[in-house]
């Protein structure tokens, strides 16, 4: 065989390679891979390989003031790390001054080992609702049931009534609204009656498995994966009728209660009042309450897509949620329905870095 042709099959296998690297390696949700494939997750690097100062540090600081009146063990544990991250942004926040103020990086590896960490959102809805079932505020929202000896019925069997009435604390005019409460694991209810709103704090859960209609929705071939967020389950809903909506939500049998309170700020699992886009739900596993993370997130415009640019955000992890796990934030982005607008578009991608002070080095929660 000439060089010629061997040149054809070694230009055709150039090209196959080309092609198959692209096929592995997506840039559609904000993917990047400017730092290689990582060998380890939480690896230490001597300085980010990023651009640009934290974007929201008197909001971190914020944050971090909570986090002191709050929960003062946790403000306690990692009391050093705050301040020198406090030094370090008033003089600039440049990630390469990170070590003269002590501070070291720790580079989590990706859901791809290529530094891709995914970041959805979550917020706090406000839900109009009443006290007694009138006109349209009929589906019920319920309170964590106490003393039964048997398993908490699954959500369609809690749909057809299997839970007492006396669990009921308040009817609202969505069963959707309610689902969507759930999945924020809080939210303020109105009720119509010129009083203070009322904050329904996570109470509890039923027990049964986690299912994402969000998947189910995909898997029916109902919404493209590529489109799928809060809203595209929101715009579902609209489009479907009431038995429809009702039959998608019983196919997550996880069901979630209620602790009604006087108004109140918006608190996570930690206790902490929480400052929108300066705190996230984490895998505690991995990542423990009240880990500071630097974080690249991508920026999105008003119609929820990629505008090419990335904003870097110092935040605290103050909360879990049933389906974060691993190198997977939930980015906690403010309260009612812009904010909630906003959160259910990210399904994005992103780089952190876990941030320790030099003296204590780094320890996951299971080390």
């Amino acid at each position: 065989m000439n060089m010629r042709v061997w040149g054809k099959y070694l230009l055709v296998g150039c090209v196959i390679s080309i092609l198959a690297g692209c096929h592995f390696r997506p840039t559609d949700q904000a993917q990047q891979y400017k730092d290689g494939r990582i060998s380890q997750n939480l690896q230490l690097v001597n300085t980010p390989n990023a651009e640009g100062s934290p974007v929201n540090a008197r909001d971190f600081a914020t944050q971090i003031g909570y986090i002191s009146k709050a929960s003062p063990r946790l403000y306690d544990n990692n009391r050093e790390l705050f301040s020198a991250i406090e030094h370090w942004m008033l003089s600039g926040g440049d990630t390469c001054d990170l070590t003269a103020f002590g501070l070291l990086a720790y580079q989590m590896e990706g859901e791809d080992k290529y530094g891709n960490v995914k970041f959805t959102g979550y917020y706090t809805p406000v839900l109009q609702a009443r006290h007694t079932r009138q006109g349209e505020f009929k589906y019920p929202l319920y309170r964590m049931p106490t003393h039964l000896r048997s398993r908490l019925p699954s959500r369609a069997e809690i749909y057809k009534g299997a839970l007492s009435k006396k669990f009921i604390i308040g009817y609202s005019n969505s069963l959707m609204d309610n689902f969507m409460m759930e999945v924020q694991g809080s939210g303020y209810v109105d009720f119509g009656d010129g009083r203070p709103l009322t904050f329904f704090g996570y109470g509890g859960k039923n027990g049964h498995a986690y299912r994402s209609i969000g998947k189910v929705l995909i898997d029916r071939g109902e919404v493209p994966g590529e489109k799928m967020s809060m809203k595209a389950i929101r715009q579902w809903g609209e489009q479907h009728s009431e038995a429809e909506v009702r039959e998608l939500l019983e196919q997550n049998p996880s069901f979630v209660f209620f602790k009604p309170e006087s108004y109140t700020l918006v608190r996570g699992a930690s206790a902490v009042p929480l400052v929108a886009k300066a705190s996230v739900a984490s895998d505690k596993s991995l990542i423990p309450p009240g880990t500071a993370l630097l974080a690249e997130v991508p920026v999105l415009d008003e119609k929820g897509k990629f505008t090419g640019q990335y904003r870097m955000h110092l935040m605290v992890a103050l909360d879990v949620g049933g389906a974060i796990k691993g190198n997977h934030f939930d980015i906690y982005h403010g309260v009612g329905e812009k904010a909630g607008e906003m959160a259910g578009f990210y399904n994005h991608y992103g780089r952190v870095w876990v941030l320790k002070k030099a003296s204590s080095g780094f320890l996951t929660a299971n080390q």
